[in-house]
């Protein structure tokens, strides 16, 4: 008979399998469509979903783990998908600054930001019920690296709101530069997001 904590630990185990899928297809519409459009910061997102899915699959591993044994430290694979997720963080904030700089000394402009309103907006609402569904449920098993997960998607939410911003005030007004500071906020949460995941790596306990 299946009890109430493995059925809780089924639900974290597909939570994070649903995070993995849902990125991906993020991760394509918005690389597609902001390469399209010319949208550095949409397509700049839509990168930061690839990694996202690294770092899901991680999670996914992590939990199973725990959902087998309590008491287990955290496996070889948990480690080096950790710190890949770290680096492709990094990678993809030197990414995003050379567009940047490019963008603006070639002066670019996005054909249009409305892709870039559409998916944000529904970003944000999976990624506030995904958030609070994984806290839910790390709550109940009184499981920290869980609940850390669903504080780290706090950061997804704050990423799909700086596009949301910046998609909006280009749509809006047709200032110039608003592509470039959203891929610029962009950059700061890349590089915190693969910081993070080094001190993760390295045992830290740190707080997204």
């Amino acid at each position: 008979m299946i009890t109430s904590e493995q059925k809780l630990f089924r639900k974290g185990f597909q939570l994070s399998l649903f995070t993995i899928f849902y990125n991906l297809f993020e991760g394509i519409i918005s690389m597609i469509l902001g390469f399209e459009d010319e949208t550095l910061s949409l397509f700049g997102f839509g990168a930061d979903s690839f990694i996202e899915v690294m770092s899901g699959v991680g999670i996914a591993v992590m939990i199973f783990r725990i959902r087998q044994n309590p008491d287990s430290s955290r496996s070889k694979f948990e480690i080096r998908a950790l710190k890949i997720t770290g680096t492709a963080f990094y990678l993809l904030s030197i990414g995003l600054i050379a567009g940047i700089v490019y963008n603006i000394f070639n002066h670019n402009k996005p054909d249009t930001t409305i892709w870039g309103i559409i998916i944000s907006l529904i970003s944000i609402a999976v990624m506030i019920w995904l958030m609070n569904s994984k806290k839910n449920v790390g709550k109940k098993l009184d499981s920290d690296p869980i609940i850390a997960d669903a504080n780290c998607t706090k950061v997804c939410v704050y990423m799909s709101l700086v596009l949301l911003v910046s998609s909006l005030i280009y749509e809006l007004t047709g200032f110039a530069y608003a592509d470039a500071v959203g891929a610029a906020g962009l950059v700061y949460f890349s590089i915190t997001e693969g910081k993070e995941a080094f001190e993760k790596a390295k045992g830290k306990e740190c707080e997204c």
